[in-house]
Parts: structure tokens; sequence; C-alpha cells
């Protein structure tokens, strides 16, 4: 346990047994700055024989937590449901011995010192980060109302100290009544009840600081500051911390023309460091995406007719 004595930040995540090598990834990108991980397995309880130094691995039989008991009993067909509706109960476990969590999605992944989000958290009960989709009106609409169905701010990110715990209860009292993706009923997940956290706690950053989870639906600031020429002023101000590597990212970056190209590589590396074979492969038959494209035709059609 020397390791964890040393750590400087804590992080947690959540993971099935198959994705775990992503898991594993984001541990090696903080271990350079003395981060730890806390990994929640949802559908293992065998003990690893092999892991990174820096990870400590959690079952679902280590929550004791009546709450957690009824999501886990709720969503126990459902492991996608299960791993979003548990991020707050996990954070609230693991703040029984730490000051300050930072849990992120297992698909992040970090490229300088994390410290400005520990700093924020001295200061801070509550970190959120926008998902800075485009908010324009004259162009791009689609991307100015997701804000509103899916909601303001990235639930593969949230940062936490101890004096958040009444706010992790409401939002574990959230995720107990609906996961569910209902743009009519105003709920996308674990995620569309965030929109209320700034509102109901006090104490919470939304954190605008663009390094931190850029992603394939909020990078455009980025190319667009090294296509004018803008890349020192505005890497200085926004210094890249971690990449959310979502299907959406993982598109976007895979190009040899991006800009985050080399970044992209660079995580593959280390994916493959632990899943030798993977590569990335685009799927769009996926549940998801279907849905995604019937809606933006929904969405396109409506427009028309309003012209």
């Amino acid at each position: 346990m020397l390791y964890k004595k040393l750590s400087l930040f804590s992080f947690c995540t959540i993971s099935t047994h198959s994705h775990l090598f992503k898991a594993f990834a984001l541990a090696d990108s903080i271990a350079p700055f003395k981060g730890v991980l806390s990994i929640l397995v949802i559908d293992k309880n065998d003990d690893l024989e092999e892991k990174p130094e820096n990870a400590t691995i959690f079952y679902l039989s280590d929550l004791k937590d009546n709450i957690g008991n009824l999501i886990i009993d709720k969503y126990k067909n459902n492991k996608d449901k299960l791993r979003w509706a548990l991020k707050p109960v996990f954070l609230k476990y693991l703040l029984k011995e730490s000051n300050a969590m930072v849990y992120v999605d297992n698909d992040i992944y970090f490229y300088n010192n994390p410290k400005i989000l520990f700093d924020f958290l001295d200061t801070n009960s509550i970190l959120l980060t926008p998902h800075f989709y485009d908010s324009n009106p004259n162009k791009n609409q689609n991307w100015l109302e997701a804000n509103f169905k899916v909601g303001l701010y990235n639930a593969g990110f949230m940062g936490v100290n101890k004096n958040a715990i009444n706010a992790l209860q409401w939002w574990s009292e959230c995720c107990l009544y609906n996961i569910k993706k209902s743009y009519w009923r105003g709920l996308f997940d674990d995620q569309k009840y965030l929109d209320l956290v700034p509102i109901l706690y006090d104490d919470v950053m939304v954190l605008k600081h663009k390094g931190c989870n850029l992603a394939g639906w909020n990078y455009l600031w980025y190319k667009l500051s090294r296509k004018e020429n803008y890349a020192l002023e505005i890497e200085d101000r926004y210094p890249l911390i971690f990449i959310h590597f979502a299907e959406t990212s993982l598109t976007h970056f895979s190009k040899e023309d991006s800009l985050l190209h080399p970044e992209y590589l660079t995580y593959i590396e280390n994916l493959r460091a632990h899943q030798s074979r993977y590569t990335h492969k685009r799927s769009y038959f996926k549940t998801y995406t279907i849905s995604v494209y019937i809606n933006h035709l929904k969405w396109t059609i409506s427009r028309l007719m309003e012209g």
C-alpha cells in the first residue's frame, strides 16, 4: 500500500470486467502524477492477478448502502444502467476515507497534471464540466437544442469533497427513480439530473477549463484555435488535461488529419498494453446510435416543416 500513501490525487471509475483494459489505461495515465484509481467492477467478484499498481478493485458486495442495494436490485439486468446509477453511490462510499474524489468514465485518459481539479475541490464541494456543445442559434442548431435534451453537464466527470454527501444522496435517489432516455420527459439517464445541482446546492463550480473533458462534441474551439494560429495563447490558458474517448471522440480523432490524432494514437497504444488485440471499429448499428440518427431525422423534418 506504499503507492497509496504517496498518492496525491484520488480518482474512481466503474467498469464491467470486459472493459477493465480501459480502466487500467486510465490508471496508467494518472500514475505519473501520483494518482490512484478505485475501480468498481459490477459483474465479477474474482480477484484479479494483474492490474496497475495504483489501482484498487471493488465489487458490488463492498457497497454497504441501502439505496445502493435498491439500485443494484433494480438495474441488475442492465449493465449500462447499473454503471450509470451507481456513480453517486460509489463516490459517497469512497468519501468515507478520502477528503476529495474525482469520478471519471473509464474511457478517459490524462495527458497532464490533474492538480487543478483537486485545487478547485479545496474551495468547492462539487465540480461539473459542461458539454460545451455548439450554442449558436444561427447554425448547427441541432447542437444548440442538444444542450436541453441530454443535459448541460457531462456525467462522465464529477469532482466532489466531503461536503457533497447530501448532493450525492439526492443524485442516488434520482438514479433510483429512473435511468431512461426520454427527451419529452426531460430525462437522459443519470446525466440530465445534474442540470439541477448548481441550483439545489452551494459551492458548486462549473469547470470552464476547456482542456478538461475535451471530446468529439466540443473540440471545435481547439480546432479553430490551431487554424487561426492562436495555439500558444489557447494552450497557455487551457492546457490539455484529459480527453474523453467516447465513440464520437474516437471517430473524430482517429482521422489522420485530426489535430488530436497524436493523442488518439497514444491512447490506443496504452489500451493495447492491456488488451493487445484492441482495434477501434465504429458501429453504426448500436441501439443508441440508431436512435440518435432517428431523432436527428425527426428534428430535420420538423425544421423543414417550420420553414
